[in-house]
């Protein structure tokens, strides 16, 4: 067996140790021999800076157009780069097919083809491409200067799933961006989630939040942000509302209502925008109809758009509904959705 080793020696050999070190020390402070001096502190740097520079802001990322509509682009592969001037039934069939198959729409298609019937100096190419630009809507300004004493207010209308929320926290990135003070509303009040997603794009991008108690009523949320945004001087209100399903009389009501409380003072309703989903092809046009009258909608965002070949939309909404595309979304990231620029639109899907 091992023998136990007493601990106690060796503690006070330790003990012994300090209390002569301890004595060594005071002796020699009494004989006057010198103690090593603390080092001196180091002297602070003189300030050069007397004023912070603000910090630099980093550049939006610039959007590739044509290749986020790769897919669009894609059905109209066939019509690019066609020089020729002859316009036949063979021609015609083909710009026929290209056409609905992006979702353009029977009725435009067919002002399309009545157009082409009269020939195209140009080359066959060119002359869609005139036709398709010509379809669009010219004026898509976005109202931002309210009366005076009166709080701008953006609406925001749509049925579930589109990418409502998402697309008020992308325009509240932009409009912070643009060095606007931004009060977002979280009307959408029945969906349980609404708020919350709202409550993170507030703090991503710097605006004030809005916000009330599940099932509260969606009108009181929009006026307590007018409210704030007229007392604090904000230049804008992004107000949430529920998901409407368009074929629904008594919420549309309901959506009326909403949109008299925001016009109220002080608050002024500049813009309704529409937002839809372009995956959804021709029944984006259908929405766009049912929410016309309840909503007084001035311009539409059309989201998901890199993600589906039916980019014809955009022209079939604007030509028959006489309604501007003001927004697209062409990625998820908050810099993804931009402002509708007619020509690039059309470049993008005829240019080679």
């Amino acid at each position: 067996m091992i023998a136990a080793v007493d601990p106690w020696p060796l503690v006070a050999a330790v003990v012994v140790v300090g209390a002569v070190a301890g004595r060594t020390l005071r002796r020699r402070r009494r004989r006057g021999h010198p103690v090593a001096p603390a080092p001196a502190p180091v002297a602070l740097p003189e300030v050069l800076v007397e004023t912070a520079e603000p910090r630099p802001t980093l550049p939006e990322p610039e959007v590739d157009l044509a290749e986020r509509l790769g897919r669009s682009r894609g059905v109209f592969d066939r019509l690019r780069g066609l020089t020729s001037t002859a316009v036949g039934p063979e021609q015609l069939a083909l710009v026929e097919e290209v056409l609905l198959r992006s979702d353009v729409g029977v009725a435009t298609t067919g002002a399309v083809l009545h157009e082409l019937q009269e020939g195209a100096p140009a080359g066959l190419t060119a002359a869609v491409r005139a036709a398709l630009r010509a379809a669009l809507v010219s004026e898509r300004s976005l109202r931002i200067d309210a009366d005076p004493g009166r709080v701008a207010v953006w609406l925001f209308v749509g049925v579930n799933g589109v990418g409502k929320t998402t697309t008020i926290g992308k325009i509240a990135t932009r409009e912070v961006h643009e060095g606007r003070q931004v009060i977002l509303a979280a009307g959408d009040t029945f969906r349980a989630a609404a708020a919350d997603q709202l409550g993170q794009w507030a703090e991503r991008s710097g605006a004030d939040l809005v916000r009330a108690h599940e099932g509260a009523d969606p009108g009181s949320v929009v006026h307590d942000a007018i409210g704030r945004a007229a007392s604090r001087g904000a230049d804008l209100v992004l107000a949430d509302t529920a998901g409407r399903r368009a074929s629904s009389t008594n919420l549309l009501d309901e959506l009326a209502k909403v949109r008299r409380v925001a016009d109220r003072g002080p608050g002024q309703v500049l813009e309704t925008l529409l937002v839809v989903d372009a995956t959804t092809g021709q029944n984006a046009l259908s929405q766009a109809r049912e929410f016309l009258a309840a909503a007084a909608v001035t311009g539409i965002v059309l989201t998901k758009l890199d993600g589906t070949a039916r980019g014809g939309i955009v022209v079939a909404i604007e030509r028959e509904l006489g309604i501007p595309v003001k927004f697209v979304g062409v990625g998820e990231g908050p810099h993804d959705l931009i402002p509708f620029d007619p020509d690039a639109f059309v470049a993008s899907l005829l240019e080679a």
